[in-house]
């Protein structure tokens, strides 16, 4: 491993965090871009519903 290699993502100036699984709460935003879409009104609407009707299921779906 070589000195520039960091041990762990979080060794990173700027960590990024990925929320993953449904134990946690996640908005519509979240949602819609997780499935790669821009967090559009459109977009956060239809993640918006999906929350509604699948609850948890929705985000199992989404991200495994």
């Amino acid at each position: 491993m070589s000195d520039l290699t960091p041990n762990s993502p979080l060794d990173t100036p700027h960590p990024m965090v990925f929320r993953t699984g449904s134990d946690q709460p996640w908005d519509p935003e979240d949602l819609a871009m997780a499935k790669g879409l821009d967090p559009t009104p459109k977009n956060v609407e239809r993640a918006r519903r999906e929350l509604a009707e699948l609850g948890p299921k929705a985000i199992e779906i989404t991200v495994p």
